[in-house]
C-alpha cells in the first residue's frame, strides 16, 4: 500500500526540518518519496556550463543516469499523478506545499498560527513558542506536539491517503 500525506504552513515555520525527521524516522522500514512545491521557481539543481545544463537550456526535457542516481529535468509542470508515476516504488509520499491537492494535509507553525491554514489542513504540528489559547482551533483539527516526530509519524499512519 502506497500512501501520501501533506505539509503546509508559513515560510520558515520548520516545514523542511519536520519532513526530514520524518523521513529519517520511516526509511529503516519503509520506501520514502518527497515532493518539494516551488511555488516562486527559486530552486537551483544543476551547474551552470555543465553539459546537463546545456541540455535543458535548450528546451527539451533531461535525464542524467549514473550508477547511484537518476535525475530528470523538466521544461514542463507535473501533475501529482505523473510524479507518483515516475517515482515508482515508494510507500509513503511526503508532500510539502501544494496545499489544494485532496491530501490529508498538517499544518507546521511556530510562533503564531495563521487561520487561513485551518481549511487546508486536518492536524496542526506546533511547538512550545505557539500559545494556543489565542486561537479559535475547529474541533476537527488535531493538535500535535511539532517536537514529537513519533506522534506525527502515527498520525501519518492513521491519516494518510492511499495513492
Amino acid at each position: 500500500m502506497r500512501v501520501a500525506i501533506a505539509f503546509t504552513g508559513p515560510s520558515n515555520s520548520g516545514k523542511t526540518t519536520a519532513i526530514v525527521k520524518i523521513a529519517e524516522r520511516l526509511k529503516s522500514a519503509h520506501k520514502v518519496a518527497i515532493v518539494k512545491n516551488d511555488p516562486k521557481d527559486k530552486a537551483v539543481f544543476d551547474t551552470e556550463g555543465k553539459d546537463s545544463s546545456k541540455f535543458f537550456a535548450t528546451g527539451a526535457n533531461v535525464v542524467v543516469r549514473s550508477p547511484s542516481r537518476t535525475t530528470m529535468f523538466k521544461n514542463e509542470p507535473s501533475s501529482l499523478d505523473e510524479i507518483i508515476a515516475m517515482l515508482g516504488n515508494f510507500d509513503i509520499l511526503l508532500v510539502e506545499g501544494l496545499k489544494t491537492l485532496p491530501i490529508p494535509r498538517i499544518g507546521i507553525f511556530r510562533g503564531e498560527l495563521d487561520p487561513d491554514y485551518f481549511g487546508f489542513v486536518k492536524a496542526i504540528a506546533v511547538d512550545d513558542t505557539v500559545d494556543l489559547s489565542k486561537y479559535d482551533i475547529p474541533q476537527e483539527i488535531q493538535i500535535l506536539d511539532l517536537n514529537n516526530t513519533d506522534k506525527i509519524v502515527e498520525w501519518i499512519f492513521k491519516n494518510a491517503k492511499e495513492v
